[in-house]
């Protein structure tokens, strides 16, 4: 989606850490891995990925990025941007519609090789992630570029922040109590770890909807009327993280038993049904396996 070029991104929660050369991680998901690993047994093991705690070598708010056309030029501005009509999304409407007493998450973290977190310390190989205890969101935004060098989606700026927008959903899921009562620590096809993922799909989906009528404190939308091009572009981003895709692709197989995202065809399926029907049709939780 193309932000309006006067709307205005500066009340966004972002900000940007630089690269923090005393973590050690072992790369992978295995920050993600180890805080469900912490949650089902109780125990804080976050200190095993490293970190210790350590304060970032830079911060910075991108006090830069303060409009639409700022968002449009550059990705990081375009995190931002994406941050600013999120919280204003599920303050208006996305909060509502579900019966959420909506408070956003800390903040949106970029960041540049390696971060410490609240979950423990995470590399770029991590990936985007949420981590509750902090209830932050982060990304190295080189991600996009194996996105679409590795696992085949065609980018753009929806794409982009339809990741951002998922990850938002699992700050949703936290507030609501959704994370905490599905860690059983189970995977598979129809396990609630995917129900969890699809339901973020879902969310990321009602938001793209009604993102074009979300407007700044002055009343101008944050982002123009999405094209049928960024709307392919989406479902192109929500497919190549499927995890049938990505076991193709890593490992030559297909693992059913390990999935704990949801296949392609279902991210794709669940985001449509979020921008079809909004974020009241959302509950993956009550769908029996076989339709999910």
């Amino acid at each position: 989606m193309t932000f309006n070029p006067n709307a205005d991104i500066g009340g966004g929660k972002a900000s940007k850490r630089g690269r923090n050369t005393g973590i050690a991680v072992g790369g992978g998901l295995g920050v993600v891995a180890l805080f469900l690993l912490s949650q089902l047994l109780g125990v804080d093991l976050s200190g095993l990925v490293g970190g210790g705690g350590q304060p970032a070598t830079t911060d910075s708010s991108l006090e830069q990025c303060l409009t639409g056309a700022d968002a449009n030029e550059n990705i990081e501005c375009r995190m931002k941007g994406a941050s600013a009509s999120l919280e204003a999304y599920w303050s208006q409407q996305g909060g509502p519609e579900i019966g959420l007493a909506y408070a956003g998450p800390r903040d949106l973290v970029l960041f540049d090789g390696a971060v410490n977190t609240g979950c423990g310390g995470a590399s770029s190989a991590t990936g985007p992630f949420y981590c509750p205890p902090d209830q932050t969101i982060y990304i190295d935004v080189t991600f996009y570029d194996e996105l679409r060098s590795r696992f085949g989606s065609s980018g753009g700026p929806l794409a982009e922040m339809y990741v951002i927008a998922h990850e938002w959903g699992h700050h949703v899921q936290n507030i609501a109590g959704i994370l905490e009562r599905s860690q059983d620590g189970q995977t598979g096809p129809t396990s609630n770890a995917v129900r969890v993922e699809l339901q973020a799909d879902c969310f990321a989906g009602a938001w793209a909807a009604d993102a074009s009528t979300v407007p700044d404190e002055s009343g101008v939308p944050f982002l123009q009327e999405i094209t049928p091009e960024q709307y392919t572009s989406a479902l192109d981003a929500a497919a190549a993280v499927g995890d049938d895709r990505i076991q193709e692709a890593t490992q030559g197989q297909v693992s059913p038993h390990t999935f704990t995202h949801g296949t392609s065809e279902q991210r794709v399926r669940w985001f449509e049904t979020g921008f079809d029907q909004g974020a009241g049709a959302c509950d993956t939780f009550a769908v029996d396996g076989s339709a999910l």
